[in-house]
């Protein structure tokens, strides 16, 4: 059975302080307190509208056919990795149409305060990357999302993968219906992932996008293109008010452990990128990830 907005919010009550009201996203205590700006799973401002956990737990390494690293630990593994993120204090899930994880999540996540955890999902639009071949309106493919996430909502729904600069005209059927979506209530915020410059340029031009998701590292690791001319892009965006969500800050898993250090502090000290997601396959990715996020925080902070 769906998981309907008012049992999250009695569960909140009965179990969990300090959910906010006034229609912002709330979290529940992380497992250890900290000051609110050296917390590493604290909220943040994402966008105009919302708040959201500052880490992200990933769920498409390696993702396509609905299939990836994650599934691919098989259901038990999968959903031991999820509860285990969610008991370290992160609260934003990221997941796609493509990664097939959403009914993992809905699992891990049934009973939990719904108000208390950020659900950010995309839709796919592509040739191939799926099993069928139809890509039916946003309104048709979110009515399933909802209930393979057992929730009335999503926070962030995003069109997957954006590589042109032509992509606004192209997409405007599903932009449109994200918005009526959103109108309805089913989503709180719209948006695209990126993975190239002039994909990221047409986002930062284009009233409808609210939150992006980008690559983002100091390696050049499928980022959206050059630092020297992300970097000043996203500043303008995040001025504007464009939540943005970094991701490839681990390189897919194939940095160093001072790279994934020196990643944290080019990343965090930019000012411009709102939350940091990692596609996570073990818990000691979560751990480190965590200390590395906190330590910065630290030295940032004094």
């Amino acid at each position: 059975m769906r998981i309907r907005r008012r049992e999250f919010l009695a569960t909140a009550v009965a179990g969990t302080a300090g959910v906010l009201m006034a229609g912002e996203l709330a979290v529940a205590a992380p497992p250890q307190s900290a000051p609110a700006d050296r917390d590493p799973t604290g909220l943040v401002p994402l966008g105009k509208q919302l708040k959201a956990c500052r880490i992200s737990s990933g769920t498409g390494m390696g993702g396509g056919g609905r299939q990836t690293n994650q599934t691919r630990l098989g259901k038990e593994k999968f959903e031991a990795l999820l509860r285990y993120a969610y008991d370290q204090g992160i609260r934003q899930f990221d997941m796609a149409d493509m990664y097939g994880t959403h009914p993992y999540v809905g699992r891990v996540l049934k009973g939990k305060p719904r108000d208390g955890v950020q659900l950010v999902s995309k839709i796919w639009t592509h040739p191939g990357g799926l099993p069928e071949e139809e890509r039916p309106p946003a309104d048709v493919l979110v009515k399933r999302f909802l209930q393979e996430l057992q929730t009335d909502y999503i926070d962030v729904l995003q069109i997957h993968c954006m590589m042109d600069a032509g992509w606004p005209k192209r997409e405007r059927r599903q932009m449109d219906a994200m918005e009526k979506l959103k109108e309805k209530g089913l989503i709180r915020a719209h948006g695209v992932s990126v993975h190239t410059f002039p994909a990221l340029e047409a986002a930062a031009e284009e009233p409808w996008v609210e939150v992006v998701h980008v690559g983002i590292n100091p390696y050049g690791h499928r980022t959206a293109g050059p630092m020297e001319k992300v970097i000043p892009l996203l500043k303008k965006m995040h001025a504007a008010g464009k939540g943005i969500i970094g991701m490839k800050l681990i390189g897919e898993g194939s940095f160093d452990p001072q790279q994934r250090k020196n990643t944290l502090k080019f990343v965090m000290e930019l000012g411009c990128v709102d939350c940091l997601t990692v596609g996570f396959e073990k818990p000691e990715q979560i751990d480190e990830f965590l200390a590395n996020v906190r330590e910065r925080l630290t030295a940032q902070t004094g």
